[in-house]
């Protein structure tokens, strides 16, 4: 198993309940999950300690595509989610673990995310660039207050 840690730091300016549902709802998260330029199909999502979750990226310009899944080892709504992933690419070995802790904040809420163990065959750096495409989705996703019409 590699090394390969990133950690991620944000403030949203929403509740940290609105934040979860967006980890927590299949249409949500394959709306802001996938960095630029890929599309998100989530097949399954078991949200519940040991339930399992399986989706895949597909690359828009060239249709290729990686799938990956794993199992939610924590969860308590609206605070913090920990959970597995592995691809199903052989050459991508080994399983991720990531943890998204929230904090109800004066400003909205704070995010604090940290994804440990990525593939050798994957930068640090390149992992940490896609992420924050993520949460900049998610921030849009999030933030606007749009009223039932």
């Amino acid at each position: 198993m590699s090394s390969n840690t990133v950690s991620l730091h944000r403030v949203l300016k929403t509740s940290p309940e609105k934040v979860f549902r967006a980890f927590t709802e299949p249409s949500a998260i394959a709306s802001w999950l996938p960095p630029y330029g890929f599309l998100c199909t989530v097949h399954q999502m078991e949200v519940k300690p040991g339930g399992t979750h399986k989706m895949s990226f597909q690359n828009f310009s060239t249709g290729n595509s990686h799938s990956f899944g794993g199992t939610y080892l924590e969860i308590k709504p609206s605070e913090f989610l920990k959970y597995t992933d592995k691809f199903d690419d052989p050459n991508l070995p080994g399983e991720m673990t990531t943890s998204v802790s929230l904090r109800k904040t004066i400003a909205g809420t704070e995010i604090k995310i940290t994804q440990e163990g990525i593939p050798a065959a994957i930068p640090a750096e390149m992992c940490y660039l896609g992420w924050q495409e993520s949460l900049e989705k998610l921030a849009k996703l999030v933030e606007p207050e749009i009223p039932d019409a």
